[in-house]
């Protein structure tokens, strides 16, 4: 299997730390160093040339050419697909881009 470099820029990282800080806040640590280690091996998942996503719907993702897949059906994750890397570019509630 070709697997391509995974770089997660800095807004996305953010997103991902800021909804573990929010389980966190619940009273859920474990669940939020959970979320995070799963969010990440997901991001690493992602690295496989031989699939492709769709591009995204939302129209300022589109113009940016992202292309996005959902995580946990409550999550989108906007990338850019490159031939040697993926760039991991946000990381956001699916509601929030309606």
């Amino acid at each position: 299997m070709g697997e391509r470099k995974v770089s997660i820029l800095e807004p996305a990282a953010t997103a991902v730390a800021e909804i573990a800080w929010f389980i966190d806040g619940k009273g859920l640590p474990e669940t939020s160093k959970k979320f995070v280690k799963d969010a990440f091996n997901f991001f690493k998942k992602l690295s496989d040339e031989r699939v492709e996503h769709k591009p995204c719907a939302y129209a300022r993702w589109k113009t940016l050419g992202y292309r996005c897949v959902p995580y946990k059906k409550k999550y989108i994750v906007a990338y850019l697909s490159q031939q040697n890397e993926i760039v991991i570019c946000d990381f956001v509630l699916a509601k929030l881009l309606k």
